[in-house]
């Protein structure tokens, strides 16, 4: 690998939001994938010397060894952006769910919120119906739904990917149904895909396993506050919302064992990494765990667990970027990214990836 030979990252504080600020031109941020899950790009990243090399992401294969452990995020993104028409009168309303808070209840975020007070009442088609229970004091709604037939099944019927924001469709095409889900998603519960985990196909985790490396799953359920900006100056007052994680206990063996053999544990995506980092114990060892993780991973951080990270491009000052930071040092991954912007890599969840490792471990 060579070092990047951009302008110098401006050497700013590691404690301000503003320090994490990159400049994107809007036409490198992907609003399709890749035609196939493994020609998206990959820019490999040397944690400790910064140095950098661009790949396509089918040769991540020569950059894991028999003795490592992946561990993949098995969540599943469900279509919970729910658009339908105000009773009485009609008039466009949605709803997009963001946790479940009973059995048909949810809390939600609502468009018009002028128009969805409690009381009010949304048909999506001729199936699915909801009421407003409550406003939240953060101004949420909770709603409550009833239909003909199972509300889950008919969620499913009547709702829409989640596409992110920046993904600026009108509509979600049929495809995203599929690619904006990883080829190992069957634990239904998230509203954002872990997209490191989107280049990933059949074929390369075969190669992976061809060769001894371990493949471990975790789940953590991707919530709506990964698209929240962060709104403090000083990054050390953000605190990033909680999600449901689970770590299972043949997880938990498969990276110990890995930690054993002096293999690395290779996390794809920051939620794998913040399911690793939440489940550690005392002694070093990472314990079964199902439960909510509060944990914040800012720099300053002292990673127990991970030893290497797969991770797509983020958006300038957000929490996601600080956590990556935080592991590879800002100045390190800044540099990467002015390079990756420079070679026209493609950003953000449709986009290209970035793997860091330490080229001596």
């Amino acid at each position: 690998m060579v070092r990047a030979e951009e302008t110098p990252v401006d050497q700013g504080d590691d404690t301000r939001t503003g320090s994490y600020d990159y400049h994107l031109p809007e036409s490198q941020i992907a609003q399709h994938p890749a035609k196939k899950r493994d020609e998206s790009r990959m820019l490999v990243l040397d944690r400790e010397t910064g140095a950098v090399k661009d790949c396509i992401f089918r040769d991540i294969v020569e950059y894991i060894r028999p003795e490592d452990v992946l561990v993949l995020n098995n969540t599943k993104v469900f279509p919970a952006r729910l658009v339908g028409e105000r009773e009485p009168g009609g008039g466009k309303a949605e709803l997009f769910l963001v946790r479940p808070a009973g059995d048909g209840v949810w809390d939600a975020l609502a468009r018009p919120g002028r128009k969805l007070r409690k009381g009010a009442r949304v048909r999506f088609g001729n199936e699915l119906r909801a009421e407003v229970l409550d406003v939240l004091d953060d101004g949420k709604r909770r709603v409550r739904f009833d239909g003909e037939g199972q509300i889950d099944d008919l969620i499913e019927r009547a709702g829409r990917m989640p596409l992110p924001p920046y993904i600026r469709r009108d509509e979600p095409d049929p495809a995203d149904r599929e690619r904006y889900q990883t080829v190992y998603a069957r634990e239904k519960g998230a509203v954002a895909a872990p997209t490191a985990g989107l280049h990933f196909t059949p074929d390369i985790l075969n190669q992976l396993r061809g060769q001894g490396t371990t493949i471990a799953e975790v789940t953590l359920h991707v919530g709506y506050g990964t698209f929240e900006p962060v709104r403090v100056d000083d990054l050390r007052n953000h605190t990033v919302a909680s999600e449901w994680i689970d770590m299972p206990e043949a997880a938990a063996e498969a990276v110990n064992a890995a930690k054993g053999r002096s293999g690395r544990v290779i996390a794809v995506g920051t939620t794998s990494t913040r399911t690793l980092e939440s489940a550690v114990g005392e002694d070093g060892r990472v314990q079964p765990f199902s439960g909510e993780t509060n944990l914040t991973i800012r720099p300053g951080y002292q990673f127990r667990v991970v030893d290497a990270l797969l991770t797509n491009f983020h958006l300038p000052k957000s929490s996601l970027l600080f956590l990556v930071s935080a592991f590879a040092g800002r100045e390190n991954v800044l540099t990467a990214y002015q390079h990756a912007v420079e070679e026209g890599y493609r950003f953000y969840s449709y986009g290209d990836c970035m793997l860091i490792v330490q080229a001596d471990e």
